[in-house]
């Protein structure tokens, strides 16, 4: 069986980026495969993906982009999944603080351990998220808090994060989640079903 590397891009503010995010360990064991987590800030891809505009700007263009609508999907979603779930409260930081502090976390290998601890602060505990939280949640799993909020404004950190919106564009991607297998790319999290088809079929290849 060929062992399959799957891109996720995900947003650390998107809730449908946690639901599908708390499945991916399960569809890993079943086909023996790995996914790539790949956080970005999830609005930004969206503006550049869409020439400057987004949905999620002003009032929604149609009822699925609706608030109310999303929370009500959601929670649906984590009902099925059997997964706790809160609506996010409003951020306190600069969304791609969510997607930097996860990249500064990367050399230490604990990118996907900073993603969780982020989710986890967000949709389970409820809890807004500043630069301090980020550098307590560092500091939860090992990493000098202090060294990662100076970090947020450093160089090759924003190039590492610029680099990860660009392959998010040229992988076709202009939502989250994404998945990229075989070339081709589902977003949503309604999608894993077709996501673990896809990786099925390069299996058989």
């Amino acid at each position: 069986m060929t062992r399959a590397v799957v891109p996720f891009y995900f947003g650390l503010g998107s809730r449908y980026s946690y639901l599908a995010a708390t499945q991916l360990e399960q569809i890993a064991a079943r086909h023996e495969c790995r996914f790539e987590w790949l956080p970005l800030q999830s609005g930004e891809l969206i503006r550049r993906a869409n020439q400057g505009r987004s949905p999620f700007d002003g009032e929604p263009p149609s009822g699925q982009y609706d608030w109310s609508y999303r929370r009500r999907d959601a929670e649906a979603w984590a009902r099925l999944y059997q997964v706790p779930y809160k609506e996010p409260v409003d951020l306190g930081t600069d969304a791609s603080d969510l997607a930097k502090a996860c990249w500064i976390a990367e050399p230490t290998g604990k990118l996907v351990d900073m993603g969780w601890k982020i989710f986890n602060a967000l949709f389970v505990d409820g809890r807004g998220i500043t630069r301090t939280v980020l550098g307590e949640l560092a500091a939860e799993i090992g990493l000098d808090r202090s060294r990662l909020v100076a970090a947020l404004d450093a160089p090759d950190i924003s190039a590492k994060h610029e680099a990860t919106l660009s392959g998010a564009i040229e992988d076709g991607v202009f939502g989250v989640p994404s998945f990229v297998v075989g070339g081709q790319v589902f977003w949503g999290n309604d999608r894993l079903p077709l996501v673990e088809q896809a990786i099925r079929d390069i299996a058989s290849d």
